[in-house]
């Protein structure tokens, strides 16, 4: 049975591209969710007027890849964190979230965080939001699947 989870972390095309890569993901899907406005539009969230972020819908085979295994590539995808050092510019479209669809998966999130927060592993405190998911709203045809059709090629450090 065919598994869902919905993940934001900067850019979409990058964070989709990334977890297209993954053995056991079936499909993803660029979009927004979490915010207040129905059918938003790229321009209209990233004008900051829908409180949606950029995310992507991943659909998932869990006798190949675990839900545990989707979160841990989540992180290792993005800097879950607002550290100074990290330079990075933020805009509220691309805030980290993790979108739910039912208790087990929060409580894996949860898990996971907490796990990291303690680790060391990132040099400030995880602000990843653990959220109910809502309704996921696709993106325009021309966000799905960017990086193929563009030919832009992913490299590890490959934000968008």
């Amino acid at each position: 049975m065919i598994k869902q989870a919905i993940f934001s972390g900067g850019c979409f095309w990058g964070m989709e591209a990334k977890f297209k890569t993954l053995k056991g993901v079936v499909s993803t899907m660029a979009g927004y969710t979490g915010g207040f406005t129905e059918n938003p539009t790229y321009r209209d969230v990233c004008r900051d007027l829908t409180g949606h972020v950029e995310a992507v819908q991943v659909d998932y085979d869990p006798e190949i890849i675990s839900y545990r295994d989707l979160l841990e590539a989540f992180f290792r995808f993005h800097d879950p964190t607002w550290c100074q050092s990290n330079s990075r510019s933020f805009a509220s479209q691309y805030r980290s979230a993790i979108f739910v669809t039912d208790q087990e998966q929060r409580e894996i999130a949860e898990q996971v965080i907490a796990f990291l927060n303690v680790s060391g592993v990132y040099e400030c405190k995880i602000v990843t939001e653990v959220n109910d998911a809502g309704i996921f709203y696709p993106a325009e045809e021309y966000h799905q699947d960017y990086y193929a059709k563009h030919q832009v090629k992913l490299t590890q450090d490959c934000g968008c």
